[in-house]
């Protein structure tokens, strides 16, 4: 049975993600940090074969896939179905705020209730299903092929869960980097771990873009 090979990028750094501020549905640019993490990911797939890579609509998540677009021979393309999950009234508050402001939805959020959505929000059962209904659409158009998909920390964790059969409500116990490498393989049965949360590029000083 041929396969689409996946390589899923969470997007680089933002100024919000060093405050523990959630981001959701906010337009957040990536901070230097994460324009310097975009840069040396997309040195890091230079050489890869890839058909085509898709990006959240999201600016931190579209600066992370321009950056690999700017190096790989493939086009770019914008989905609104990898956006991080709407976190709703959450969106803008630290994790501090929002544990001293709604303790009880607080707890809610911090067991992932599956069926549970911040006021204004998304469940993780909804977002499970969007995140597996765009990501199998995307993959399915190049079986045999491979494509990256630049989004967000929550939809890296849905694919995670999608590929090892993990729980929406079980602990998390993976990696969720900034810029870190994960590849998958999809085919129509689903989905497949092949690799997680390498960050060897980020630690390469032969991708700097000076060095010798």
């Amino acid at each position: 049975m041929q396969a689409t090979r996946i390589i899923a990028i969470r997007h680089g750094e933002t100024a919000w993600n060093v405050d523990t501020r959630l981001q959701g549905h906010l337009d957040i640019a990536l901070n230097d940090v994460g324009l310097w993490q975009a840069s040396r990911v997309a040195r890091a797939l230079a050489e890869e074969p890839l058909e085509a890579i898709y990006a959240s609509d999201l600016v931190r998540a579209w600066q992370t896939a321009q950056a690999i677009a700017a190096v790989a021979n493939c086009p770019l393309s914008s989905d609104r179905g990898l956006r991080e999950r709407g976190f709703g009234e959450f969106e803008g508050r630290t994790h501090a705020e929002i544990e001293a402001n709604w303790p009880e939805m607080s707890l809610q959020w911090r067991q992932r209730m599956p069926d549970w959505a911040p006021p204004g929000g998304e469940s993780l059962t909804h977002m499970r299903e969007r995140v597996l209904t765009t990501a199998s659409n995307l993959a399915r158009r190049h079986l045999g092929g491979q494509i990256v998909l630049v989004a967000h920390g929550g939809v890296m964790d849905i694919l995670y869960r999608l590929a090892t059969g993990q729980e929406l409500q079980a602990p998390r116990a993976w990696n969720l980097g900034n810029a870190a490498i994960n590849r998958l393989l999809w085919t129509p049965d689903g989905f497949t771990l092949v690799g997680w949360a390498d960050t060897g590029h980020l630690e390469d000083a032969s991708l700097d873009e000076h060095s010798a």
